[in-house]
């Protein structure tokens, strides 16, 4: 399947909210007290303005869902994805984190979208939805991710943005050309 580049829908489908998933070994008190520790830090980082992460308040000491070890969920509006992706980078010791998008597709989210921080960990996909009706909204209230009602650029707009980038790379070698359509 060739990728999507018609301008609409392609602005249409961006992701706009995440999920990072940490795991830790529920067993291994040094990896679950790891686990806590990264939850506290992105907590104080998040009230202390660094960015907008929203861990679950629950912590799962066992495997729930496709989760096969125990874990806990950071929600992420795309907003701050950026700032958050790099800190657990970062920060993360020796955890596994699986970071998926959240759309209509659950199945696809947690296997054919997903990416790890650290080792990757088997799933169990069966006990995910193939596709739900509505985008998974979390966290309406901070009006970020699918909620935000911030302007976006208009299509011309972005396009003039696209013409000014390659106007000025052109002149950078290293830099790949736009092909001609």
């Amino acid at each position: 399947m060739a990728p999507q580049t018609d301008l609409q829908e392609v602005i249409d489908s961006e992701i706009k909210e995440w999920h990072f998933h940490i795991y830790f070994h529920q067993r291994n008190a040094d990896e679950h007290q790891a686990a806590l520790e990264l939850r506290d830090a992105v907590l104080r980082l998040r009230r202390d303005g660094a960015f907008i992460a929203v861990p679950l308040f629950r912590v799962n000491t066992d495997p729930i869902g496709p989760h096969p070890v125990g874990s806990y969920e950071i929600w992420c509006p795309s907003e701050s994805f950026v700032s958050v992706y790099s800190y657990l980078c970062m920060n993360r010791g020796n955890l596994s984190i699986l970071v998926h998008p959240l759309t209509r597709e659950q199945r696809k989210d947690h296997e054919v979208r997903n990416a790890w921080i650290g080792p990757s960990f088997p799933l169990d996909l069966s006990t995910l939805p193939v596709s739900s009706a509505e985008v998974p909204l979390q966290y309406p209230s901070l009006k970020l991710g699918y909620s935000s009602h911030a302007p976006t650029l208009s299509l011309d707009e972005r396009k003039k943005l696209g013409a000014a980038v390659e106007n000025i790379l052109k002149n950078e070698k290293e830099a790949a050309r736009a092909p001609r359509d």
